[in-house]
């Protein structure tokens, strides 16, 4: 497959192709056809031969070139499997098309300091958790790693203090990204603000550009409230102190967060099914 991808990669190779798909042709007359030099083109023809998508056989004193459709047709069924593959990604594939779509809008809006200034985003998950386990996965960094990144990131440095005035420090890489050998995806610091256990947590968080420099501050104020089922999670989201190079993180806030969001409830959903089923276990033996 290679071979045949780096024979067909040339623009004169693939125009000799083209020639041949529609009839066997000597070297001379695809010479005259593709407007080149016959020593060129035996060159061109004798590489596609030798990667298997053409035949050739001696006619008289012609050498007459044949199309091979079968290593073509492996590779565009190669092609096929992998154009389904990237339709079935579901969720990163929509994912990385939808923050395409955010990002040009926001770099077109990113023209001066305090563009983003005052921007607020609002979310709301309904957990089945009490309070308490909830408050433990928001303020505790062992908890706050299972879910504190969007869906193909993970925690790779996570601190934080759950005190006012307590330290924030939130790093991640690309979830395939074992060793660490890859460049950091993101990294932020900050304050807590507020504790109210079970209750109310406010904390500042400011994204790092690549030079160290911060590219925002994102005020987030995170509500609890017991419910019939578990807990209803309230979070607003104010933006301040936005540089014009901050616009690459703005555009991904609605997108990364929810997905956040939506890992911790997924995680607390897992759990539930999970003593359900160990209740259910334990009562039919």
């Amino acid at each position: 497959m290679d071979a045949i991808l780096a024979a067909l990669a040339d623009p004169a190779r693939w125009r000799l192709v083209g020639l041949l798909a529609e009839r066997p042709r000597p070297v001379g007359v695809l010479a005259q056809l593709a407007e080149a030099r016959q020593p060129q083109t035996t060159k061109h023809l004798q590489a596609l031969e030798r990667a298997g998508v053409v035949s050739s056989q001696r006619s008289g004193q012609r050498r007459v070139y044949a199309l091979r459709t079968a290593p073509l047709r492996e590779l565009a069924a190669a092609l096929t499997r992998l154009a389904d593959t990237a339709d079935q990604a579901g969720g990163s594939r929509e994912t990385y098309d939808r923050y395409e779509l955010s990002l040009h809008a926001e770099r077109l809006a990113a023209k001066e300091a305090g563009w983003a200034d005052g921007r607020s985003f609002t979310f709301h998950r309904s957990l089945t958790a009490d309070p308490e386990e909830v408050w433990r996965h928001l303020t505790e960094a062992s908890l706050l790693a299972r879910w504190w990144t969007p869906a193909d990131l993970r925690v790779s440095e996570l601190i934080f203090e759950a005190r006012p005035g307590g330290r924030i420090v939130h790093e991640y890489r690309d979830a395939e990204d074992v060793d660490g050998s890859d460049l950091v995806a993101g990294r932020a610091q900050g304050t807590v603000d507020d504790v109210r256990p079970g209750e109310r947590l406010a904390y500042r968080l400011s994204p790092q550009l690549p030079d160290g420099s911060l590219a925002f501050t994102a005020h987030l104020d995170l509500n609890l409230r017991p419910n019939g089922a578990g807990t209803d999670l309230n979070v607003h989201f104010q933006i301040t102190d936005s540089t014009v190079d901050s616009a690459d993180f703005i555009a991904g806030i609605e997108i990364g967060f929810g997905q956040s969001l939506d890992k911790l409830a997924a995680t607390f959903a897992a759990d539930t099914h999970n003593t359900e089923r160990d209740t259910h276990t334990r009562s039919t033996k």
